[in-house]
């Protein structure tokens, strides 16, 4: 039985683990996406737009 609760942990584990790759590489992702677009546009940087002011930033990482 105690076999079975430690496969199950460790299971538990390598599955939020997981999760946490992918979304930390989807992040990585947009990232140089975002700096490749730059780039090819001469830009120095990203412009969005601040919901509550109306007003244009620098996008942040």
């Amino acid at each position: 039985m105690p076999q079975l609760i430690f496969f199950a942990v460790v299971a538990a584990i390598g599955y939020f683990g997981y999760r946490a790759f992918l979304k930390e590489a989807e992040r990585v992702t947009a990232r140089v996406r975002r700096a490749e677009s730059e780039t090819r546009s001469g830009a120095n940087g990203t412009l969005v737009k601040d919901p509550e002011t109306g007003e244009y930033r620098l996008a942040k990482d």
